[in-house]
């Protein structure tokens, strides 16, 4: 019986990697890179897409030297209690915006959105494959999974909605203000990081192919329950990458921040609610899946939930006077997202014991890296159709000629073509890639 202390241990490593890093960079890029930091619509597209053909080489190869990797910490855990420093610096970095021409900026953005994913990868990567080495048991893979997406979905609330007030108390432009609480979340994250290694434990050595071979990676591609689970991936990270990326213009540019009271309502705040919804579900996961029968047939209907309830969102008016009722539905959607997070990793797991049986030796590392870089590929690309779309339907950045920060051209954010496509964006677009992810969930070849 693996203990309370160690579960609570997991959980903060993606209370730090999904709940804090990830959950900025998701709702706040591309709309930081525009609106704050200063690029173009093309460029900050050009940067996503190019980051992610990074990660193409990056995040295997991480997965591989992982299963080899042989310390007194472990296999996995040094990854986590060593990777934590760079992990957190160089966000803080990323959310720095320089004094510098828009050459200077690109060169910036570029190095440091490389750098903070390739931490991301030596990070997430360890730390996702800890789980086939913690239990066999596979009831406490769930717990464990469990533990893991409540601790991301309660950090992403808590980084969510408390991200517009402390932009107010530390005061001064939106290029301060996110340098200032880059560096605080960074250390957050750093430091939660660095618990996770120690507090976890490793109970099982995987049975390691010690020679490098490129078999490893063509195996993947014969291995059907990890074609399908790559698939079902990177579904759910379009889904909340167009939902997460997309709610920034929503709220900030087509409704305007709402306040009831002193309650203040932006974009952040406004994601925060399905954060907490997704936090209280995932903990039902295990349940919700024994209760269906399955992993595969509960995340079958929870992508239903999520593509039911996306589509209604279309048909609510843009107009700030229905923000309760847009965060309804918002939140109704989000139950199947909560249900369905959990799953995904402990189905991971089961795609690793599965390769181990078949091959002979461990790809752990390698198979959780191909989740990683669903997660990175389908949250970036995502975001740069997003800036791409919203370019082509008549968006334009300008350049505020008092304070010389970035900002959207008023006039462009009234075309009718602007307002619909960000709409679409937030609903039609994500129920699409649900209903994909649906299908491919009821295919699923391994029945556990």
């Amino acid at each position: 019986m693996v203990p309370l202390r160690e579960k609570i241990g997991y959980a903060l490593g993606d209370a730090a990697s999904g709940g804090i890093t990830w959950k900025i960079m998701s709702i706040a890029f591309p709309l930081y890179f525009t609106n704050v930091f200063g690029l173009t619509f093309a460029d900050a597209a050009t940067l996503m897409l190019v980051a992610r053909l990074f990660d193409v080489v990056t995040d295997p190869l991480m997965g591989s030297i992982a299963d080899r990797t042989k310390s007194r910490w472990g296999t996995y855990r040094p990854w986590l209690i060593f990777g934590a420093i760079p992990f957190g610096i160089i966000f803080a970095l990323l959310l720095f915006t320089p004094d510098l021409g828009m050459t200077g900026k690109r060169v910036w953005a570029y190095s440091f959105y490389l750098l903070m994913m390739a931490c991301y990868t030596m990070v997430n990567v360890p730390y996702g494959s800890l789980l086939d080495v913690m239990t066999t048991d596979d009831n406490e893979k769930n717990q464990f999974s469990a533990f893991r997406m409540v601790g991301a979905y309660a950090m992403g609330f808590i980084t969510l909605f408390s991200f517009p007030y402390l932009q107010k108390l530390v005061g001064g432009t939106e290029q301060h203000q996110y340098a200032v609480l880059g560096a605080f979340f960074g250390l957050i994250a750093m430091l939660m990081t660095m618990t996770c290694g120690l507090l976890v434990k490793e109970r099982h050595e995987p049975i390691r192919a010690e020679k490098f071979s490129f078999k490893q990676y063509a195996d993947l591609f014969r291995n059907k329950p990890w074609i399908y689970m790559t698939g079902i991936a990177l579904c759910t990270n379009f889904f909340n990458g167009f939902r997460y990326a997309a709610a920034g213009y929503m709220i900030t540019n087509v409704l305007g921040d709402v306040t009831v009271g002193k309650f203040i309502i932006n974009y952040t705040v406004f994601m925060a609610f399905s954060e907490v919804t997704c936090m209280i579900f995932g903990a039902f996961s295990p349940v919700f899946a024994k209760k269906i029968g399955s992993k595969h047939k509960a995340f079958f209907w929870a992508s239903v939930i999520c593509c039911v309830f996306s589509v209604i969102y279309f048909f609510i008016p843009i107009d700030a006077a229905y923000v309760w009722v847009m965060i309804a539905v918002s939140v109704l959607t989000s139950i199947g997202a909560g249900l369905y997070s959990p799953l995904l990793w402990s189905m991971y797991a089961d795609v690793a014991d599965y390769a181990t049986e078949k091959n002979g030796t461990s790809s752990t590392g390698l198979i959780f890296s191909s989740g990683t870089m669903a997660q990175k590929l389908g949250g970036a690309i995502s975001g740069s159709l997003i800036a791409l779309l919203l370019g082509a339907a008549g968006m334009v950045i300008t350049t505020n000629p008092e304070t010389g920060q970035a900002m959207v051209d008023e006039a462009s954010v009234a075309l009718d073509s602007v307002r619909t496509m960000i709409w679409l964006l937030f609903s039609i677009f994500p129920a699409v890639i649900a209903a994909l992810m649906a299908l491919l969930a009821y295919k699923f070849p391994l029945k556990k």
